[in-house]
């Protein structure tokens, strides 16, 4: 022990008195740290505990048809969520709140389970039940005290159509998905934001999500709401509405016409590329999505054999058929083989030492016979295309197919679209490390083989050929209305229009023919429109070898063949076009009735709004105007064939006068040449 009269030795002493000093210096920069440094920092933390912020969701811009009628809406929902900010064991409450939102308990803790898993931050709530009832909200409102982690939350959900309607070209929204958030398109979002999932609403997602804000409240320390602090409300910002190309009467034509069946319909303005109208079936409500969708109807339609998920009009990749052989017309004119070409159909031909039978003689109808291209075409000789296909070859084939759409994609501002495929030799030696046999193009001549489309892909080639030559992209929404920032979310790495040179000549010859097609001798005449100038091809395509089908009995339904049509009003410079898919339908007829329905709607509503009864009638040569005058004319006139100067004798009556004529004359209006590139091909300006 030290005595009093001892002293600590000074180098002790002052480390004691450092070590005293460095402790108040820790301490008073602590204090400072505290009141002045982080102050801010624990201001906030302060303020969270006594203040809640709870989101405000932007509503989902509307759509609406080319004519502003409104085809998707929303409507005010409340969900329940647990706060996870609140330090309770939402354990312990879990019964109780299963009980007052009718919900299984096991339920309300898996949910809980999950979100603690998930490592999620504290802000955000666990939401346990979607579209509660007002008795379910008031419950919540009543046991705020007790359940002072129970809060609800107003979304604007989606309100589709019924019963399915436009659901493939619409869409649906859901949930943001782990895998939308690795994405880029998605890079920006949080988990649970609501997102467009298909169709336009994922497409234009951006635009229609609009730009959420917050609600600040002020709670005790029981969490129950007791006031609101200065500048609580962070408005949401709604967002952007969107006029689709739609028209719903058309639209309407189109789901009645395909009702009951599995195909897809689209119906275009060649003109322009605006889609009227687009159908798939089978179909799904959108509004199982709006919601909320379990995982067993989900499966359900995932699993379904007939695909309803999938848009089948642009997404489908099916022979064509007999329709392909207009673009072989196209092709076989342009190379100057066709124009001359005529055979001689007895039910088949051997090409390549094998016979390959016409459709008549399976149908067990009269043959043929001699045939030109414009009997080919409305007859739909097979025989015709087998020779015209054995002539030209698949790399001709292959190279107007292309140039006119066919083996890529038409752009269309729609998700996952297919693009089909154009045989050729390039193609069978990169995917097979084979060459092309030269028996294999009879096959491809009348849309076989190896040949898939998509009806939006043949909508577009044909209802481009009848526009003699000149092809839109298709699209669903104009630019024109989208604010600056979101001029691209439509845009496409395909031309928003191509030329193909089609000689005048050829291009009257073959939209002729196709309005053939529908007369008594043609193949589909009991679609023809009584008044109307319609024209069009039909097709039935093998799903199945025949080979095939024998071996399973020959009448399975899943093996019939696939029925094709694509009609256009007035035949050229048309309106529209009408692509018609009939899976299982066999015969191009069936699909051709159904493509008359929708025509027929069209052409009724623009004879009304434009108050024109005779608008696209087929008593007048289309593309002429008639003019009214009086002339001398000689006898040789009367009987009316067409002129050099193409005037055509359509009425007259003798007047008193001698040799002074009066009536109506057709005069054509000169179709402008573009000036184009040519691909290279005989007959080809």
């Amino acid at each position: 022990m030290i005595g009093r009269d001892e002293k600590i030795p000074q180098p002790k002493f002052s480390a004691v008195q450092y070590f005293i000093l460095a402790v108040f210096v820790v301490l008073a920069y602590g204090l400072w740290s505290l009141q002045i440094r982080k102050s801010d920092e624990y201001v906030t933390r302060s303020e969270q505990n006594r203040i809640r912020q709870v989101p405000i969701l932007a509503p989902r811009g509307k759509l609406y048809d080319r004519n502003g009628q409104l085809i998707v809406d929303n409507y005010p929902s409340f969900s329940a969520l647990l706060l996870r900010d609140q330090m309770r064991d939402l354990n312990a409450d879990a019964q109780k709140i299963a009980d007052g939102l009718h919900l299984p308990v096991e339920d309300v803790l898996e949910k809980i389970r999950r979100n603690q898993l998930s490592h999620k931050p504290a802000f955000e709530p666990i939401f346990i039940k979607d579209d509660i009832t007002p008795d379910e909200r008031a419950f919540i409102e009543s046991h705020r005290d007790e359940f002072p982690e129970l809060e609800t939350l107003m979304i604007h959900r989606r309100l589709y159509p019924k019963d399915g309607f436009m659901a493939h070209l619409i869409g649906y929204v859901g949930e943001v998905s782990e895998e939308d958030l690795n994405s880029p398109k998605f890079e920006t979002y949080q988990r649970g934001d609501i997102v467009g999932k298909a169709g336009v609403e994922f497409q234009y997602n951006d635009l229609l999500k609009g730009q959420d804000g917050s609600r600040r409240v002020l709670v005790n320390s029981k969490g129950k709401e007791v006031g609101r602090p200065p500048n609580a409300n962070i408005p949401a910002v709604r967002g952007e509405n969107l006029k689709l190309t739609i028209d719903l009467d058309v639209q309407k034509a189109a789901e009645q016409a395909l009702e009951g069946k599995n195909g897809a319909v689209v119906a275009m303005d060649p003109r322009t590329g605006e889609i009227l109208a687009m159908v798939s079936r089978p179909t799904f409500d959108p509004n199982d999505f709006a919601v909320h969708i379990s995982a067993k109807e989900w499966s359900q339609l995932a699993n379904d054999p007939d695909h309803p998920l999938l848009n089948k009009a642009i997404q489908a990749q099916l022979a064509p058929g007999s329709v392909f052989k207009i673009v072989m017309s196209v092709a076989g004119m342009q190379e100057g083989v066709a124009q001359n070409l005529r055979v001689n159909c007895a039910g088949g031909g051997v090409f390549y030492g094998r016979y390959f039978n016409c459709w008549v003689k399976s149908a067990h109808k009269p043959v043929h016979g001699s045939t030109d291209i414009s009997k080919g075409i409305t007859q739909s000789c097979d025989v015709f295309f087998y020779t015209l296909a054995e002539r030209l070859g698949i790399e001709k084939i292959a190279k107007w197919a292309t140039a006119m759409g066919l083996g890529k994609k038409t752009g269309i501002d729609l998700p996952n679209e297919v693009s089909g495929l154009m045989p050729s030799e390039e193609w069978k030696m990169k995917t097979f490390r084979q060459k092309w046999y030269a028996g294999e193009v009879i096959s491809v001549g009348i849309g076989q083989g190896a040949v898939t489309v998509s009806p939006i892909q043949l909508a577009r080639t044909i209802g481009g050929i009848t526009m003699g030559g000149t092809f839109y992209r298709p699209h669903v929404v104009n630019t024109d209305q989208l604010p600056s920032q979101f001029k691209n979310i439509g845009a496409s790495s395909e031309p928003d229009v191509v030329h193909v040179p089609i000689d005048p000549q050829n291009w009257i010859t073959i939209t002729n023919a196709m309005a053939g097609v529908l007369d008594p001798g043609g193949t589909a005449p009991s679609a023809h429109i009584q008044g109307v100038d319609f024209a069009g091809k039909t097709g039935s395509a093998q799903v199945v070898s025949n080979t095939f089908r024998k071996s399973r009995g020959g009448s399975a339904k899943q093996f019939n063949d696939n029925s094709w049509f694509v009609g256009v009003t007035p035949r050229r410079n048309p309106e529209i076009v009408v692509a018609v898919l009939f899976e299982g339908g066999e015969h191009g007829l069936l699909a051709a009735r159904l493509t008359s329905q929708i025509i027929k709607a069209y052409v009724e509503k623009q004879r009304r709004i434009r108050n024109n009864p005779m608008l696209f009638s087929d008593k007048a040569d289309p593309g002429s105007v008639p003019i009214a005058g009086l002339w001398n004319q000689p006898d040789t006139f009367r009987q009316g064939p067409a002129t050099q100067n193409h005037v055509h004798h359509v009425h007259e009556e003798t007047a008193e006068v001698d040799h002074l004529q009066g009536g109506t004359v057709l005069v054509h209006i000169g179709k402008p040449r573009l000036r184009q590139t040519a691909i290279g091909s005989a007959g080809a300006d």
